[in-house]
């Protein structure tokens, strides 16, 4: 378990680094490949984001490194601000850290930072990736963050308990 403020921090780097990457590519290709093919008349998801000029993000069409870019700068930010200290505080609520296990006591801690996490960085991506040029309707906006949320949030859970419980289990 990270102890000093410089560990946790260096562990929030390692685990934004995989995961923006993972999340970003889960959502163009799982979530929206076959609209972005089918708009772009493309054979596949790669093509069809090249067709239409990048990603669309903020009014424009980016590059896909500087969607992940974006992406990794407020999750990492929001991470070290927002999600280790409140999963943290929830997570020993629950457990004494001195009496839990620190496999277990860590793997609370990722369930946790993924509930704070997913909803908050789902809210940011429906802002992020809203096409601006039609207005915003707030119900569209609101059923837009809700089905973000409901796509991420299942794989979030699994990927984050897999690969860091993993983590965890051979660095602690």
């Amino acid at each position: 378990m990270p102890e000093t403020r410089f560990e946790r921090m260096i562990f929030a780097l390692m685990t934004v680094l995989v995961t923006v990457h993972g999340y970003v590519f889960y959502s163009l290709y799982v979530i929206n490949g076959h609209l972005l093919m089918t708009v772009n008349q493309a054979g596949s998801v790669l093509e069809a984001i090249n067709r239409q000029g990048g990603v669309y993000m903020c009014g424009r069409f980016l590059p896909i490194w500087v969607v992940v870019l974006v992406e990794f700068i407020l999750a990492y930010g929001l991470e070290c601000l927002l999600g280790s200290p409140c999963s943290f505080k929830l997570v020993c609520n629950v457990f004494d850290p001195a009496e839990t296990h620190p496999v277990l006591f860590e793997t609370a801690i990722i369930c946790a930072t993924v509930s704070i996490m997913c909803p908050v960085m789902s809210f940011l991506a429906a802002w992020l990736y809203y096409p601006y040029y039609g207005g915003i309707p707030c119900d569209h906006a609101a059923g837009k963050l809700a089905e973000a949320g409901l796509l991420q949030f299942p794989v979030c859970i699994l990927y984050s308990a897999v690969f860091y419980s993993t983590i965890c289990t051979y660095t602690l």
